[in-house]
């Protein structure tokens, strides 16, 4: 896997001047373009995106310092159709634009090129098991919400709050397939991954039976489930196992992720500070 995304990194650089198709990386990593994605954020900590504009300015960038070429020159040389449109990417990454830093022999910004390397971690163990789930339901109640990756996610804590501890208790009752209780679902997430970026969100429960009036619901595709158990500091704990199912468990196993809600449930303890977490993660084998 490692040998292969430095492949896809190569043929980001001999593409900065053209087009870079993220199905074609996903061909040389040879996985789906959505586990790609995926895994890219998590393992780097930024959108592929991102990582090819930097990349791709860092590069114009050195060219518009050394003054051989014309600013529409370099422009074109790195896919931009007009000097306009250049100039905007450019100040997006440097601060300043291009003409501004040729006069100015400005200080720019520079995104090395990635790499990726064995690192020898997983001392801790983590615990899972893959499940087989037919079509099931998530209902609840759904709100659009930004994405969060460190601490607590304030809009969804005051979207919890305005349900109402009788509310919740109401919906418990509902509950009718695994995971039990009370779960949340996040759907619909930015493929990149990016924070800030918005997703679906239902606070629920999971079921086969028909939503009751007044109460959104999800519907949830047949299929295979990485199940993943975790104990520890809430919600640190459970934002570092999201982190670690992609950078750890998927390249050390014989599964990638698939379009679907992620879900989520989590008991606390009375004083809110530690929590027993279960995850759910749509899956399919990965040689498919």
């Amino acid at each position: 896997m490692l040998e292969r995304l430095n492949e896809a990194m190569d043929h980001i650089e001999q593409q900065l001047g053209g087009e870079i198709e993220p199905k074609d990386l996903a061909a040389i990593v040879l996985t789906s373009e959505y586990h790609l994605r995926r895994m890219f954020s998590s393992l780097a900590g930024m959108p592929l995106s991102e990582y090819i504009r930097r990349r791709r300015m860092t590069v114009a960038g050195a060219e518009v310092l050394a003054g051989r070429l014309t600013l529409l020159d370099i422009a074109v040389r790195y896919g931009y159709s007009s000097a306009e449109a250049f100039a905007r990417a450019f100040r997006a990454v440097h601060g300043l634009g291009p003409g501004e830093a040729r006069r100015t022999a400005a200080t720019l910004s520079s995104q090395p090129r990635m790499s990726f390397r064995l690192v020898v971690e997983g001392s801790s163990s983590m615990r899972y098991r893959i499940v087989e789930r037919e079509r099931f339901s998530v209902i609840g109640h759904h709100a659009r919400v930004p994405l969060v990756h460190e601490g607590m996610n304030p809009a969804i804590a005051e979207f919890i709050r305005g349900i109402g501890k009788e509310n919740l208790r109401d919906l418990e009752a509902l509950s009718g397939a695994d995971p039990g209780g009370i779960i949340s679902a996040s759907v619909n997430l930015p493929e990149d991954r990016a924070e800030g970026g918005e997703l679906d969100y239902y606070h629920g429960v999971a079921t086969t039976a028909a939503t009751p009036d007044g109460l959104d619901s999800l519907d949830v595709e047949a299929g295979k489930w990485a199940v993943f158990d975790s104990s520890g500091a809430f919600p640190q704990t459970l934002q570092h196992l999201w982190r670690d199912v992609f950078t750890e468990w998927f390249p050390s196993n014989p599964y990638r992720s698939r379009p679907g809600p992620e879900l989520l449930r989590v008991r606390q303890s009375a004083d809110g500070s530690e929590a027993d977490a279960q995850l759910w993660i749509p899956v399919e084998d990965a040689g498919r």
